[in-house]
């Protein structure tokens, strides 16, 4: 099969669509199809990071969006029309399409060729934060690009709830894989862990970009209970803001591959503050870590943390209620093991592997259904 990945971010981005977009294209190879992967331009310099793909990358201009220079807006221009039209492919997937997916669906259409669009990001959410209002365009935006597609593929049941009551049809549900290879309780480093923690009892981290909708402003409290040390795991426009609000805490930076393993692993529990999450990939690999989550009864985490017995799910915007989570898993190693080890089981097997063969029997499903109204 020929697929062509027209994909808002990607690699040496470090995001979940960049990363989801990633691991779809080295899916696809590893089951011997041809795909290639059209994404924006990023501030790096031209090449940097594709060497890690596993099939060609074609790059289009991109700006970089207002109030948030990590993320790329992509341009317009005929590169894409001519790559997409270029590859012949039998199915285009366009991850999280606001605009250069927006192109993608277009482009597609006038090939006659089906198109799955894959519903990632919040975007009127972002809309809201960082270009002060246009929630309704962002979504009429939404509605259009998903609406032309044959199916769209939501990654939790509250993101499938959000996409139908806005009018989004055809949506099914596809979550994310997770490399629970990589990310592994055996990864657990007591010398990293002593080196954190500073002869405090209980290491508590956050990992995730440090972004206004993430609220990690919410860890303030915990950050302040006797014998707990909070580290943040992450870079984003709020990161200055956040050090200086949050001198209780150790600000980390980015991480990546085993180094974040590590990091994960040596945590006694993971708090993820955002109530905004389509999915939450950070809390998938903490659990496959072996280490309880605390999270917000919002979004994509109530999917992925079985309250009581694999974490704990609080009210989101409550600082107290994530503080008095974490004081409750403080005071009970027993319950932390238990609920780690029930953590680690419920993810292991929801590999990258096996969500990417969901994903083929999503493709086989639409082409299957084009070749019937054809008939």
């Amino acid at each position: 099969m020929r697929v062509v990945i027209v994909t808002e971010s990607f690699p040496p981005d470090v995001n979940g669509v960049s990363h989801c977009a990633l691991e779809t294209a080295r899916h696809l190879v590893r089951r011997g199809h041809d795909p290639l992967v059209i994404a924006p331009l990023g501030g790096a310099a031209p090449g940097t990071g594709t060497h890690d793909s596993p099939c060609p990358v074609v790059r289009v201009p991109s700006m970089p969006l207002p109030g948030y220079p990590q993320v790329r807006i992509a341009l317009p221009g005929r590169r894409l029309s001519a790559a997409l039209a270029g590859h012949r492919p039998d199915l285009v997937h366009l991850a999280s399409p606001f605009v250069l997916g927006a192109r993608g669906m277009a482009a597609a259409a006038r090939l006659r060729v089906p198109a799955i669009a894959v519903y990632q990001t919040d975007l009127g959410r972002y809309a809201r934060t960082y270009l002060g209002g246009g929630t309704a365009t962002a979504w009429r935006r939404l509605r259009a690009v998903h609406g032309a597609a044959d199916r769209t593929l939501a990654p939790s049941s509250a993101a499938l709830l959000d996409l139908t009551e806005h009018g989004v049809p055809r949506v099914h549900l596809w979550p994310r894989g997770v490399d629970s290879t990589r990310f592994h309780p055996g990864r657990r480093d007591a010398v990293l862990r002593s080196s954190l923690t500073a002869g405090r009892e209980l290491l508590v981290g956050y990992v995730g970009r440090l972004a206004p909708e993430k609220d990690v402003r919410l860890l303030a409290e915990t950050s302040r209970l006797p014998g707990v040390r909070t580290v943040v795991i992450g870079e984003g426009p709020s990161a200055a803001g956040l050090r200086s609000a949050l001198p209780e805490v150790r600000f980390l930076g980015r991480r990546t591959g085993d180094e974040l393993a590590r990091l994960y692993a040596s945590l006694d529990v993971f708090v993820h503050t955002g109530p905004y999450e389509t999915f939450c990939q950070t809390v998938q690999e903490a659990m496959a870590s072996g280490v309880p989550v605390v999270a917000p009864r919002a979004g994509g985490p109530v999917d992925l943390v079985d309250h009581g017995r694999t974490g704990l799910l609080v009210t989101p915007g409550d600082g107290g209620a994530f503080r008095d989570a974490v004081r409750l898993l403080a005071g009970g190693a027993e319950l932390r093991v238990r609920y780690g080890a029930a953590a680690r089981r419920a993810v292991a097997d929801r590999t990258w592997e096996a969500v990417g063969d969901q994903l083929l029997g999503h493709y086989e499903d639409v082409l299957a259904d084009r070749t019937a109204v054809a008939v």
